[in-house]
């Protein structure tokens, strides 16, 4: 059970989804909408412009039927003068044009914006397959196809009638009016009977838009499965990037080790923790901590340390203190100055002794009691946790 939930498209679809299906030209599209913009545009443009185009188109149909005879018996002027003709009906009609080709532009962004792809013109084979195109003819989206079509011829066909019948009187009176006042007359009861019927599109946009919106989105839906490949190829696979990690910290180890033999000395627990510190005069404003580790990784810190004769001192408090209070590579805190600045100056005359044997003087003796803050020794810290935890009533 648990599998086939996994594999019913249940989820909505995820944000990298719809970004692929709008790079592909998937988006939402409702012609009912476009239709009924492109309409109201037409009926509104005839409404305003409707008494310019006439009396332009009427005096370019005068003028093209008043032909000289010069003109008329020579093709080349004749030529001439519908060219001329023409170009005055196309300046005429421009403002008209231009307002139409500008609403059949931006009708479709107001559904999904703008969107330029040359995917949906790239040939797909699969759209020739005779089964799917049986399928889509009896799909959910050819039904509600037929039922808009149905719904739109019913409508338009309703208001059609009742908007003639509505007008019969007026339409009947213009045979005895004057041909310049019926002419007009005609234009307006036009315009207004196509604008009546054009809004009947309101309804059936009203129902398409929301199905094509759900529709979309329905198609994009995911399975279980999809959506946890998805974040498996976002967020990389759990196991990849757990390998990742542990080659970054062999790295960063085999880095750590290859630091220690520089290093000034290596202050130990003894066994627990060791921390490896190096000072550089004029170069250093403070220590750094050039390795550090707890068990098995302090013993190895230890035998590179011995093996490349670096001083270990144990300071049990320092060495807590530099673990949990110092990262890897960062200068030490500013707490901890003292404390390390004994430790740096036991282990220059220890090096100064080594070198000059007694000639350098007494070997010096290792610091104790090194000055190390109460609050910087976890150990510390938890014992004072634990005897107030016992003084309470």
């Amino acid at each position: 059970m648990s599998e086939d939930s996994d594999l019913e498209r249940t989820e909505p679809a995820s944000q990298k989804r719809l970004e692929k299906a709008r790079d592909d030209g998937q988006v939402p599209r409702s012609t009912e909408l476009s239709t009924f913009m492109a309409l109201i545009a037409a009926g509104a443009g005839l409404l305003l412009m409707g008494g310019h185009l006439g009396r332009e188109l009427a005096s370019l149909m005068k003028d093209g039927m008043m032909v000289p005879p010069e003109i008329g018996f020579n093709s080349g002027l004749l030529t001439e003068r519908m060219l001329d003709q023409s170009l005055h009906a196309l300046f005429a009609l421009s403002p008209f044009l231009i307002l139409m080709f500008l609403v059949a532009l931006l009708a479709p962004m107001l559904l999904s914006g703008w969107l330029f792809t040359w995917k949906s013109l790239t040939p797909d084979p699969s759209r020739l397959n005779p089964m799917k195109g049986l399928v889509r003819m009896f799909s959910l989206n050819s039904l509600v196809e037929l039922v808009k079509a149905l719904l739109k011829a019913t409508l338009i066909g309703t208001m059609a009638i009742w908007t003639v019948w509505h007008q019969k009187e007026a339409v009947l009176s213009l045979i005895s009016a004057p041909l310049a006042a019926s002419a007009g007359h005609i234009a307006e009861l036009t315009i207004m009977s196509f604008m009546a019927i054009a809004g009947t599109m309101v309804l059936i946009a009203a129902v398409d838009v929301p199905f094509k919106l759900w529709d979309h989105y329905r198609k994009l839906k995911m399975t279980k499965e999809e959506l946890r490949q998805e974040n498996k190829e976002t967020e990389g696979d759990p196991h990849v990037k757990s390998r990742i990690r542990a080659q970054q910290h062999a790295m960063a180890r085999k880095r750590m080790m290859s630091e220690i033999p520089k290093a000034d000395v290596i202050v130990t627990n003894p066994t627990h923790y060791a921390v490896a510190l190096r000072y550089e005069d004029g170069k250093m404003r403070a220590p750094k901590v050039v390795a550090k580790g707890a068990h098995l990784l302090a013993q190895k810190i230890r035998d590179i340390g011995e093996q490349n004769h670096v001083p270990l001192l144990e300071a049990p408090p320092l060495a807590r203190a530099l673990y949990h209070h110092a990262e890897l590579g960062d200068e030490i805190p500013q707490a901890l100055y003292n404390a390390v600045a004994e430790v740096l100056a036991y282990i220059y005359q220890l090096r100064r002794h080594q070198a000059y044997g007694q000639s350098g003087g007494k070997a010096p003796l290792p610091p104790d009691a090194l000055p190390v803050p109460a609050e910087m020794d976890p150990e510390n810290t938890a014992s004072q946790k634990h005897e107030k935890n016992l003084n309470k009533p």
